[in-house]
């Protein structure tokens, strides 16, 4: 006997007859014989329609109240998914995050998970039930409901896979698989059999949507296997797992981010501490940083270019402002213009010409490259974010192209 974790999104839980086919999907599992956890989202565009009201009443309500609020949406899913099952004949029990145990920091909105009991998922698939677990919540040491943050669902399904010693954790989509791009910009993109978790990982932080990153992170970290699945075809995945006995392909994909700024800090003191003065000051406000930039000095002056997410523009605007003369530059732009394009491959610290490929690709549609990043299994380049369809294009034609 085998147990299986299966996540299921908002697209694959968004109406009824959606949740009809989830629960045939599910009681399938269980009919071959295996023990069944079911993790959920909230259904279609509950999440949203949830923030919207919140927002008639309150332009800035507290973290705690939303996270409140948010957690209803799973909470209708994972009771009507078990009301279909039971229908089926199958023995059946929905649970919430803080009924399996799952236990968070305080960090409302964005919370990490501690740890989770499974006392309660073991008693009851030992007493032969199918479980379904309300995804994206949890519970922090005072008692308070909290939230996981954008992909939360994700996350909950590999930390319950991880602590039961899952056999396999399905992330069930409306995709059925991870493509070498997204192939609603390249029809003719080609769904991979396996991939590593570090390509993943790299894939998922770099713009892809099929699985948040932190849901990667963990399952590298207990080795996790995991498969990306369609709820709606039911052909094979892809499977993301330990890559020591793959094959290596130089480029497994290509990923696109549009949720980029690009900040430029000009003519700041060419002198030790200054790069130090500004990425401290990033970090106190907690504002992720990616790529970084810094001229040659001239004059006694230099300029620091580096990328954040878009939606921190304008606090990290505000930021900057706050404390220009501590910083002494002479000015700071912010373009939201821009987007982050990256190829990802295991096999890239072992090829040479793979960076001059991509940039070969790029100058051949006449698109400029602003900031370059690598690392042993990627190469980003910043653009011009009205050319990064036609980016994503010619790069992928250039690796995978017939």
């Amino acid at each position: 006997m085998s147990l299986i974790v299966q996540k299921f999104g908002g697209t694959s839980v968004a109406n009824t007859e959606r949740l009809k086919n989830v629960a045939d999907i599910v009681t399938k599992t269980a009919q071959a014989g295996n023990q069944v956890v079911v993790v959920v989202s909230a259904q279609g565009d509950t999440t949203d329609d949830l923030i919207a009201k919140a927002a008639e009443l309150n332009d800035h309500p507290s973290k705690r109240e939303m996270d409140v609020l948010l957690n209803t949406g799973e909470m209708i899913s994972m009771s009507l998914l078990a009301m279909a099952i039971q229908k089926l004949g199958f023995s059946v029990v929905s649970l919430t995050g803080w009924q399996i145990g799952l236990e968070t920091n305080s960090n409302y909105s964005d919370a990490r998970i501690k740890r989770i009991s499974g006392d309660r998922l073991k008693a009851e698939l030992d007493n032969g039930k199918i479980c379904i677990v309300a995804g994206f919540q949890g519970l922090n040491k005072m008692g308070d409901l909290t939230t996981l943050g954008r992909g939360g669902s994700d996350t909950t399904a590999v930390a319950i896979a991880a602590t039961l010693g899952a056999d396999l954790c399905q992330i069930y989509t409306d995709v059925d698989g991870v493509y070498t791009t997204d192939p609603r910009i390249v029809p003719g993109a080609r769904k991979l059999e396996a991939i590593t978790y570090d390509e993943m990982l790299e894939l998922a932080s770099l713009g892809a949507q099929v699985l948040h990153n932190r849901s990667v992170e963990m399952a590298k970290k207990y080795n996790v296997d995991l498969e990306v699945i369609s709820s709606f075809t039911r052909n094979p995945g892809t499977k993301v797992k330990e890559g020591s006995h793959m094959e290596k392909m130089n480029v497994s994909g290509v990923a696109r981010d549009n949720n980029c700024a690009r900040v430029a800090i000009i003519n700041v003191s060419d002198t030790p501490g200054t790069a130090f003065k500004v990425f401290s000051l990033m970090a106190k406000h907690n504002v992720n940083i990616d790529i970084i930039l810094q001229s040659v000095g001239r004059d006694n002056k230099k300029s620091i270019s580096f990328t954040i997410r878009q939606d921190d523009a304008d606090r990290v605007g505000k930021i900057l402002r706050d404390n220009a003369e501590m910083l002494g530059y002479e000015d700071v732009s912010i373009s939201t213009k821009v987007a982050k394009v990256s190829i990802v491959g295991a096999g890239m610290a072992s090829s040479a010409g793979v960076a001059s490929k991509m940039f070969e690709a790029l100058a051949m549609a006449g698109i400029n490259i602003r900031m370059i990043s690598t690392s042993e299994i990627k190469i980003s380049v910043l653009i011009n974010e009205e050319d990064s369809e036609k980016a994503v294009k010619a790069i992928h034609e250039e690796f995978f192209g017939e």
